[in-house]
């Protein structure tokens, strides 16, 4: 069989699981022509890089800073990746269109299904950017009420409630300062970097939701730890990296469906030996 290629760009990109999780479902799928590497690319290297793919390529996965920069390069983008204004997928078409997705946004539906949470009536979203923007896309879907954002500055606020206004979800902001406040909503998001939540583990009050925490190391974090021992359902980073995955492998390979459990168990292989 002719060989195919795929790869993860970002910059950094050293601690990417990506390639773990695609190996991992070629080699159950059969699919033994097909190779999946990581590569350092900022910015400024994107466009250099893509017009250098021939027609062995079938995808790209993009990681930061690129989710955005690849828009401009792109021949089109899918409804769910224009929304959010972010492509992590690009599919190479044998035609030689580049077509561009977000999987986070389904990922992250997919994985609170697989917990059992079809919808909720509210959530709290800790933190801004493009993770919460994805987090607020997905929740557009499955929230009935209000959202409520914490943040950490006004722009942010101001950022959170344009996101909500665009995507037509019903979003309120809270200073950081208040986040205590959000551990009492049926689903909380968390999509702050390392550290940030971990004041709020010794305010996780008895009765608890359900908690999206999209860190995946290092893991648990101090707040899915003390979420954890409350005994109710806690998802990670590698959680939703894996369902984003199983979409990104349909996409690239057209084979369906992709092993979700082999992809999750080699992640958790992975994690474990760092």
């Amino acid at each position: 069989m002719t060989a195919r290629r795929a790869a993860v760009l970002g910059s950094p990109i050293a601690h990417s699981l990506s390639p773990v999780l695609h190996r991992a479902a070629y080699a159950d799928l059969g699919l033994h022509h097909w190779s999946y590497e990581a590569h350092e690319v900022d910015e400024a290297a994107l466009p250099g890089f893509i017009e250098r793919l021939d027609g062995s390529w079938g995808g790209l996965s993009l990681t930061m800073p690129l989710k955005r920069a690849v828009i401009p390069l792109l021949d089109e983008i899918s409804e769910t990746a224009a929304s959010v204004e972010a492509v992590n997928t690009v599919v190479l078409r044998s035609d030689g269109r580049r077509t561009g997705d977000n999987t986070d946004i389904p990922g992250l539906i997919a994985a609170l299904r697989e917990r059992g949470v079809e919808g909720v009536p509210s959530a709290a979203v800790l933190g801004a950017g493009a993770t919460a923007s994805s987090a607020l896309a997905a929740l557009a879907k499955i929230c009935a009420g209000p959202v409520t954002a914490y943040v950490r500055s006004r722009a942010r606020a101001e950022e959170m409630l344009g996101w909500g206004e665009r995507l037509g979800v019903r979003v309120r902001t809270a200073p950081w300062e208040d986040a205590e406040r959000a551990l009492a909503e049926p689903l909380v998001v968390a999509t702050t970097p390392a550290g940030a939540t971990d004041a709020l583990a010794a305010a996780v009050p008895d009765t608890v939701g359900t908690l999206f925490d999209v860190l995946y190391h290092p893991w648990p974090t101090a707040l899915a730890a003390a979420w954890s021992a409350r005994g109710e359902a806690v998802l990670g980073g590698l959680d939703l990296l894996v369902h984003q995955a199983v979409l990104q492998v349909e996409q690239m390979t057209g084979k369906a469906p992709a092993p979700l459990a082999v992809m999750r168990a080699a992640g958790e292989r992975a994690l474990g030996s760092r």
